[in-house]
């Protein structure tokens, strides 16, 4: 036995749900275009003035 028509109720549910959803995807999108630039950019350290950073940099130098 299935219900034969929408309830109002199921009709906001599924405006909320679709909502809800496109919040997410945009905010997927956001992320993902962020990592990218990031990559691109080759900023892939997170404290810049890191000590392993210095040892890179003075050992290229030898």
């Amino acid at each position: 036995m299935s219900i034969a028509r929408l309830h109002d109720l199921h009709k906001r549910r599924m405006g909320r749900n679709l909502g809800v959803g496109l919040v997410l995807a945009a905010f997927i999108v956001i992320i993902f275009g962020l990592t990218i630039v990031k990559i691109g950019r080759g900023d892939f350290s997170t404290n810049p003035g890191a000590p392993g950073r210095a040892i890179e940099e003075t050992s290229n130098e030898n």
